[in-house]
C-alpha cells in the first residue's frame, strides 16, 4: 500500500516554482481545464521516492496541511535548502521522542516535516 498526500495551493505555478526550484522536486504531471490559465490545476511532483499531489481546485483539501517526509540525512537536506534560499521554520532538531526533524512551510502554509526516525 502507498499513500499520496494532496496539498491545497492557491497558485499552482508558484507552488511548482517553490517545490521544484527550491526543494528539488520535479513535475510529473499537471492537469488544467484550460492550458491558457494557471489555475485551477491538479499536479503531481516527485523527488526520489516522495510523491506529492497539489490541487488549486475548490474543495480539494485546505491549505495548512502537514506531511512527514522520511529522509536519511536531515542535516544534509538542511544545507541543500539553505543553498536554495528556503526559509526553514525548525532547523534540524533532535526531538525527545528520538527523531531528528526539520520543518519547512510552503507559500500556502502547508508544513513539510522532514524526519529521520531514531533507532
Amino acid at each position: 500500500m502507498r499513500a499520496i498526500p494532496v496539498l491545497h495551493v492557491g497558485d499552482s505555478r508558484a507552488a511548482s516554482s517553490f517545490y521544484c526550484g527550491k526543494l528539488g522536486f520535479s513535475e510529473k504531471f499537471a492537469y488544467r481545464f484550460d492550458d491558457k490559465q494557471s489555475d485551477p490545476c491538479y499536479m503531481g511532483l516527485i523527488r526520489e521516492d516522495v510523491v506529492l499531489h497539489f490541487s488549486s481546485f475548490s474543495g480539494d483539501a485546505v491549505s495548512g496541511g502537514a506531511v512527514f517526509i522520511v529522509v536519511e540525512n536531515v542535516d544534509e537536506l538542511y544545507e541543500e535548502f539553505r543553498g536554495t534560499g528556503v526559509d526553514v521554520q525548525l532547523p534540524p532538531t533532535d526531538q525527545s521522542w528520538g527523531n531528528r526533524e526539520m520543518y519547512v512551510e510552503d507559500p500556502d502554509g502547508n508544513s513539510l516535516r522532514f524526519v529521520h526516525f531514531g533507532k
